[in-house]
């Protein structure tokens, strides 16, 4: 089986766990008025693990694609394979500086509150990901921010500190 299948089988069941907790062990929680609202914070993760499991479905049986059964036949690597004795010509560096931006993002949201956390994660992840139009990259990260934080704390209800204590 193919690296992209045996990782849309992992997201499958990660999706199926994810959906699980949204859907059996969340909504118990809530108080007797929150019942009553037609968006619970349940919601988006219903929605997000439902997805995610008719991807990950519709990779996993999805038909081969040409070259990739093309490669299979003349036992080529096609480039869609992962060849791991050249691991150093992939980008592992900017998967790596990711995963430590998200790190430091964790640790930043309380300290540095949602909105001010959340501008800087995307910036830097732009930034990181090759973006260089600033001008550009610093409004898109603050109306993103933003309307998340106006969806989490307006729409359903959940308080999310938008600023640093300090300027609370």
């Amino acid at each position: 089986m193919a690296l992209e299948r045996w990782i849309a089988l992992a997201f499958v069941a990660l999706c199926c766990i994810y959906g699980y907790a949204a859907f059996f062990t969340m909504d118990h929680l809530l108080p007797a008025i929150l019942q009553r609202n037609p968006i619970w914070p349940s919601t988006f993760p219903k929605i997000l693990s439902v997805l995610g499991v008719i991807v990950g479905l519709v990779v996993l049986f999805s038909g081969k694609s040409a070259k990739t059964a093309e490669a299979d036949t003349t036992k080529e690597q096609s480039a869609e394979d992962i060849d791991h004795r050249r691991l150093g010509d992939y980008n592992i560096g900017q998967a790596l500086s990711l995963l430590a931006l998200m790190v430091a993002y964790a640790l930043f949201l309380r300290p540095a509150g949602f909105v001010g956390a959340t501008i800087l994660f995307l910036a830097l992840g732009g930034f990181i990901l090759g973006e260089r139009k600033f001008h550009i990259l610093i409004p898109v990260a603050a109306i993103a921010a933003g309307t998340i934080w106006y969806l989490v704390q307006e729409v359903l209800g959940i308080f999310l500190r938008p600023w640093p204590a300090f300027l609370m």
